[in-house]
């Protein structure tokens, strides 16, 4: 059983899949802590209902971007972290938690990387007008989706389709993903050789 830490910013819907796919048994995992840099994130009540430890972590009242990040590595070390989970977070993590969890911090992009990075990915997408689009979980690095590719979907994109129509099949599409890449690392299947990510069948 791996020990996770999950990320937050706002409503927790993945943090709330990883929840499900551990209650049924499909993930073997445990969250430790839930932190977000918002307090009034959803996300932290969905932890708390479980009985999951939910921290906020105002990054105004340090002084600098490392203080801060800093502060997200000590808690997650004193839980006993062991793979940090970025759930819709939406700050650039610091090498301050990269360096102490290295090739163990996992991010989901609604995007098919490394086309549409960034906050809009969604949007973007659907602007420019391709006609496939999906989901993307990596390796995070100290740039903005830019870390080792671990595993994609691809979701369709419609004529009619709006920014909120896409993003309800995007997060569908995430809630199944995302637990089960986790478990794939909970089963020890990946290997990591450079930008390549393998899993072990």
């Amino acid at each position: 059983m791996i020990r996770l830490g999950v990320l937050i910013s706002g409503g927790g819907s993945n943090l709330q899949a990883i929840i499900d796919a551990i209650v049924v048994g499909t993930l073997d995992a445990e969250i430790v802590t839930v932190i977000s840099n918002k307090e009034d994130a959803f996300g932290l009540e969905r932890a708390r209902k479980s009985g999951i430890r939910a921290v906020f972590v105002d990054p105004a009242t340090f002084d600098s971007a490392s203080d801060y990040n800093i502060a997200l590595r000590d808690e997650l070390q004193a839980q006993e972290v062991e793979y940090v989970v970025m759930a819709g977070y939406m700050k650039l993590l610091g090498v301050e938690v990269l360096d102490a969890y290295p090739t163990r911090v996992l991010n989901l992009h609604p995007a098919l990387l490394p086309s549409f990075p960034g906050a809009q990915g969604i949007n973007d997408a659907l602007e420019y007008g391709v006609k496939v689009t999906g989901i993307t979980v990596h390796f995070a690095d100290e740039v903005f989706d830019r870390g080792p590719i671990i595993a994609q979907t691809a979701v369709e994109v419609f004529e009619d389709d709006t920014v909120d129509s896409l993003a309800e099949r995007i997060h569908q599409a995430e809630h199944k993903l995302y637990p089960k890449v986790l478990q794939w690392i909970a089963q020890e299947k990946l290997v990591v050789e450079g930008r390549r990510v393998h899993v072990r069948r």
